[in-house]
């Protein structure tokens, strides 16, 4: 069995900032695809980790059907510490924690290493793309693309369109998703965008009925997975995004959309507590 052709219009070479669980199934995506993917972390052992990652997700797909060997597919992976190994790439996605300033920094190091022409999108699940785009210097390149946990088996991608995204550029986005085998919903920038705005408002609730004890989270979660047909729950679902990473988001729409957004107690001490989710063992359930 040979390994498909890469898809028309997807970028032959694509760069990813972080390859933590998000960036390395961004990294996957692509991979699995055709392109030549450069992953760029912190320190050789952030690298060397991220790497593992990758190959772990590439292995499973494999174990999945796709076809070819393992090495069909690493052989067009390259993980450095060297943010200059952008230099050629045409698209870059940062994939970078959802703070502020690391955001911005991270960005504008990436784009001071791009060719002209070349592409920069942000994984940012609630930041503003607008904002973002306001501290670069070629924001009509830049647009955000809000991959979903677990990349490889999520079908979705939130392509965001801010103020200034050139309107060839979110045309383009729309075809990359398409090429990974994926959907795209198109949103222009707003608190939130559409997926995190919703996500986060339903989980809140859920994390409220909790605290108020209205029922379990495992009987809440059923409740949607069976009344609703959604394939997690909420409270399962911030598990395996994060505690960490859903009370920064509800933070941040809190102070720009107001009160519905305040984060419960529960999800604060949860997160003084260390009780991140899936990633530590334990949240809303245990994991270990």
């Amino acid at each position: 069995m040979s390994i498909p052709a890469i898809p028309a219009g997807l970028p032959p070479k694509v760069g990813v900032l972080g390859g933590g669980r998000m960036g390395a199934g961004i990294a996957h995506a692509f991979l699995v695809k055709g392109s030549d993917v450069i992953v760029v972390e912190r320190d050789q052992e952030a690298a060397d980790a991220a790497r593992g990652r990758v190959e772990d997700a590439v292995g499973k797909s494999l174990a999945r059907g796709l076809a070819g060997r393992a090495a069909d597919y690493t052989s067009r992976l390259s993980v450095t510490t060297d943010y200059a190994s952008f230099g050629d790439r045409e698209l870059v996605v940062e994939a970078v924690p959802e703070l502020w300033d690391l955001k911005v920094s991270s960005l504008r190091a990436v784009e001071a290493e791009l060719g002209n022409g070349a592409v920069l999108a942000s994984n940012t699940s609630s930041l503003s793309v607008n904002g973002l785009a306001d501290e670069l210097d070629r924001p009509q390149d830049f647009l955000g693309l809000h991959f979903f946990n677990p990349v490889p088996a999520s079908t979705l991608i939130e392509v965001v369109v801010g103020n200034k995204t050139s309107e060839p550029l979110a045309a383009a986005a729309r075809d990359w998703v398409e090429a990974l085998g994926k959907t795209a919903v198109v949103v222009n920038d707003a608190p939130g965008f559409a997926s995190s705005r919703l996500g986060v408002a339903i989980a809140l609730e859920a994390m409220r009925m909790v605290e108020e004890g209205v029922a379990s989270a495992e009987d809440i979660d059923n409740a949607m997975v069976l009344g609703y047909k959604h394939p997690t729950g909420p409270l399962r679902t911030t598990d395996i995004v994060g505690l960490d990473v859903r009370l920064g988001i509800a933070e941040y729409l809190h102070e720009i959309l107001g009160e519905r957004f305040a984060p419960p107690q529960i999800l604060r001490e949860k997160v003084a507590r260390g009780e991140l989710g899936r990633k530590t063992g334990t949240g809303f359930f245990n994991w270990s």
